[in-house]
């Protein structure tokens, strides 16, 4: 392995040789869970970017962050996930040119994501800012996954002002500057915009942003996820089907450092796309009752899942929650019983999702990953309470569930009992582990 890294090394030396780069050895990042607080973007020259839209691809660079992010997906041990580190910031001070800097930027923020490391995934996506000619490409794929992360932590506010800014920064280079072929990037930071209004519960505000979509050459990926789920909210099950379908078959063979236009960071990867895809449309054939395709579906979700995070990952009890409701959604629909495996799924899914104690009365939980916990316990107190002998238990549950459920589309009532073909449904968001 270490051969490997000299090789690569030495092959981006010699590409920047010419600007005198020495490399800077410096220890793998201490994980700390609280982000940064938010600061305002440095002053931008908007005719500096109006002719990047994506960064000049150098093979030898885009060669090391795919090497440093397999090495750190690995998961063999810390060790390696170090390495993969040292090698990406071997990978940033060689780098002469701002734009490749920044693509650089993306994979750290995506492998100190993958750790759980928020807060310094953020930082790294914050830097792209400080870059003097970075381009619109990159730009747009660090304000995206800003958005993300805000948005998994449950900063709401804070998502939709870095979209807002990031929007901002479009619409003055089409004004000013007049400068076309940025259809794709409008319509990503469209998408994001969207699926900040969908968090927020603004149906008809989300609809602006995805007016249209369906019909543009652009959409795809995360384009084509956020409108899909915009469709599946909405019970436009036929039209949200199609474009999950489509999203699958889209990236399952796309690399996100390797096309300037569709770069991605942190849980707006290919790969985040192609798991919440999946985990949505399971989770829409269950709506159907379509039982046996929506387990089939799902437990392909899951083994995804599994492969990527490990086993014991949160983003692994997200999809077991979507399981635990597909039975019982099925149980519902069809006056049968399945309480020990619905049971069984909710308490694993629980402590995936590393849920505080019930017994710590009246506190409730972190903003980040509380609604999920609350759909999971409010499901799973349904279970208890229809059993005598737990019925306490049950209801000290469901009122810890109602206590911190804040979806403003729904209350957990109406999210907990879809048995009604008019009933509105919920959608779990797999990448930004929110229930919509």
């Amino acid at each position: 392995m270490i051969r490997v890294v000299t090789k690569l090394s030495r092959a981006a030396t010699t590409a920047a040789r010419s600007g005198g780069i020495a490399l800077v050895r410096r220890k793998p990042p201490v994980i700390s869970p609280t982000p940064p607080p938010p600061r305002p973007p440095p002053p931008v020259s908007v005719r500096s970017l109006c002719t990047n839209n994506g960064p000049t691809i150098n093979p030898v660079a885009i060669q090391m962050i795919n090497y440093a992010l397999s090495l750190a997906r690995s998961r063999e041990s810390d060790e390696l996930y170090g390495q993969a580190l040292l090698v990406l910031e071997q990978c940033l001070a060689l780098q002469r040119d701002d734009n490749l800097k920044g693509t650089v930027l993306l994979a750290m923020s995506t492998l100190l994501y993958e750790r759980g490391n928020f807060s310094e995934a953020i930082e790294k996506l914050q830097k792209v800012e400080d870059l003097n000619i970075s381009s619109v490409g990159v730009r747009v794929a660090a304000t995206e996954a800003l958005v993300g992360l805000h948005l998994e932590l449950g900063q709401d506010d804070i998502a939709s002002t870095v979209a807002d800014v990031c929007r901002h920064l479009i619409d003055t280079i089409e004004i000013e500057i007049g400068v076309g072929g940025f259809e794709v990037l409008d319509a990503r930071i469209k998408a994001i915009e969207g699926i900040v209004k969908l968090v927020c519960g603004n149906i008809k505000k989300a609809e602006a942003f995805f007016q249209g979509a369906q019909e543009d050459k652009c959409c795809t990926g995360n384009i084509a996820l956020s409108y899909g789920e915009f469709l599946h909210v909405t019970r436009n099950f036929s039209m949200a089907k199609e474009l999950y379908e489509k999203v699958i078959q889209d990236m399952v063979e796309k690399k996100d450092f390797n096309d300037p236009y569709y770069l991605a960071a942190c849980n707006m990867v290919s790969e985040e796309i192609l798991l919440a895809a999946t985990c949505a449309l399971g989770q829409l054939e269950a709506h159907l009752g379509n039982f046996g395709d929506a387990e089939e579906i799902l437990t392909r979700a899951l083994t995804m899942t599994e492969k990527r995070f490990g086993s014991h990952h949160p983003k692994v009890g997200v999809v077991l929650t979507c399981i635990a409701f597909l039975f019982r959604h099925k149980a519902m629909r069809e006056h049968s019983s399945s309480l020990l495996i619905q049971e069984g799924l909710y308490r694993k899914a629980i402590d995936l999702l590393s849920a505080p104690p019930l017994d710590l009365g009246g506190v409730e939980a972190k903003a980040h990953r509380r609604d999920i916990l609350a759909l999971a316990r409010g499901g799973y107190a349904e279970t208890l309470c229809i059993q005598q002998n737990r019925k306490a238990e049950g209801e000290k549950m469901r009122s810890w569930a109602e206590s911190n459920w804040r979806n403003p589309r729904l209350t957990l009532a109406e999210a907990l009992d879809i048995s009604e073909p008019s009933s509105e449904v919920p959608v779990i968001d797999a990448r930004i582990i929110r229930v919509l």
